[in-house]
Order: C-alpha cells, then structure tokens, then sequence
C-alpha cells in the first residue's frame, strides 16, 4: 500500500490520539492490520530513542531499581510492568536495565557482559532470583514492540517474506541467485536476491531486490538508503526495494538514480530473456 504523505500523517495523529487498531483500519480504506502494526512499531521505537536520555542516566536508573525492589518488599505484584506503564517505557527496556542493576549490585562473580544479559533477557528462568525472574518474564510477554519474543517474530516474519519472494521468482522462471551465494563470491553487503538476467518494471531496470517486511517511513528509508540500498547500487546497478506492509508514497523518489520501490511483487515486468534460464 502506497500511503499518501498526508494519510500517513492522519494515522500517526490517530495513534497518538490512542484509537483503537480496529477503528483506524476502518477509519482508512485499504489499511491493513499488518502494515498499521509496523507503523506503530517504527513510531514507538523512535520515540524510546528520542526519549532514551531520559531513561537511561544513572539517576534514572537508579531510581528505577530502588522504586523496583521498593514494591517487591511490600508485597507487590506486576511491580516492573506498573513502572513501565507509568514512565512511558518499554516494559522490556525496563526489565533489562533493572536485571543489569541488580547484577551490578549482586555480590556474584559472574561477569556481567552485554551478551550474558541478553542470554538471561532470551531465558529468564536462568535468573537466579526467582522474583525477578517471574517480573522479567511478564514484561517479555507484555512488550509488543522491543524484546526477545518481538525479535524473533520480527526475524520469521521477515525470512517468511523473503521466501514468499523467491518463490515468486521461481514460479516465473527468473533466475537468481540469494545472499548466501553472493557471499561466498566475496560481497559484504548483499541484497535478498540478485538477479542472473535482469527485469524492467515501468521502464526501469532491475537488477537486484530487497525485500522488507515492514512498512518504509522517512528515517527507515533514509537508514536504508545509507547503509544498504546505494551499496547495492554501486555493486549491482539499479534495483528494487519491496515494502511489503506499504510505503511512504513521495519517498519512491530515486527512480531515475536506479532504485524503485514497490508494496508488492510487480505484475507487468519485462523480461530480458523471454526463454528462461
């Protein structure tokens, strides 16, 4: 789905303004539950970035800890998740920086490394005190955008549409050759699918495609822009980028440079070698 620049606004107004998922898919004809979900996941990890200042001093996460085992001694249930709630913060950002305070200030030999804590946020039931374990565990299961659990749906979700890509590929006869084969051949920056022959959508030629399943805003784009889609341009030539939940429609705007975008695998495409492979 292509949004307009002033659609895409409406609903971030609308998300702001808490409606509900339900009535902002009815509210805007053709949005879909997948591509409103990815929107208010890019919206909310942007605003833990802006706001990760505030969260993350010493003093902050101090006082996190201490408002933390404040209400575990009075007995208190869903302690972390109620803190999260009333700081505006990702319950799994709260529940690391609290886990990373309390083994700071264990008397354990343990070695506290960024790996071993992600290794206890992945299993908290390696977590030696039971509580915290319990507390942890909750707001994994609560946090619908940052986590383990988030990450690994993100992760299938996104090998899931790059298989649904290939299989496309496969089933018109194009021939192509994957990530790991390019690899081998010595790239370090790779896209989905590089294309034996190329293609010709609209007039452009295509010699390479990404697919992304998410929905491409502003600062998605421009990251992606940077750090992927010219790299594969200078290696590849032009090529096409798949925003399978939809795009931001003004940001197609390098057509002429070599690199198109599209919400879906295009239907009228020109082939180079009409016999196959």
């Amino acid at each position: 789905m292509r949004l307009s620049r002033a659609i895409y606004n409406e609903i971030i107004e609308d998300i702001f303004k808490k409606l509900s998922d339900s009535d902002i898919v009815k509210k805007h004809t053709g949005l879909s539950l997948n591509t409103l979900t990815s929107i208010k996941s890019l919206e909310y990890q942007r605003k833990m970035k802006k706001y990760h200042y505030l969260h993350y001093s010493q003093e902050a996460q101090q006082l996190y800890f201490d408002r933390y085992l404040q209400g575990i001694s009075n007995g208190q249930k869903h302690v972390l998740l109620t803190l999260a709630e009333d700081a505006d913060l990702s319950p799994a950002l709260l529940a690391r920086m609290v886990l990373e305070k309390q083994l700071a200030s264990s008397e354990s030999d343990v070695v506290t490394s960024r790996s071993f804590v992600t290794q206890l946020m992945k299993e908290p039931n390696l977590i030696e005190d039971p509580i915290l374990a319990n507390e942890i565990n909750q707001c994994i299961l609560s946090d619908e955008f940052y986590g383990p659990i988030t990450d690994s749906v993100k992760h299938s979700i996104g090998f899931e549409y790059e298989f649904k890509l290939k299989r496309i590929l496969e089933k018109l006869g194009h021939c192509f050759i994957g990530e790991e084969q390019m690899r081998v051949k010595g790239y370090d920056k790779t896209p989905d699918v590089k294309l034996e022959i190329p293609i010709a959508i609209d007039g452009h030629i295509v010699n390479w495609i990404e697919s992304k399943a998410s929905f491409g805003d502003d600062a998605s784009h421009k990251t992606y822009l940077k750090d992927q889609f010219w790299s594969y341009w200078n290696r590849f030539g032009p090529g096409m980028v798949i925003y399978w939940f939809g795009f931001i429609e003004d940001l197609d705007s390098n057509q002429e440079k070599g690199i198109i975008l599209r919400h879906d695998f295009p239907e009228d495409i020109v082939t180079m070698n009409p016999l196959g492979c």
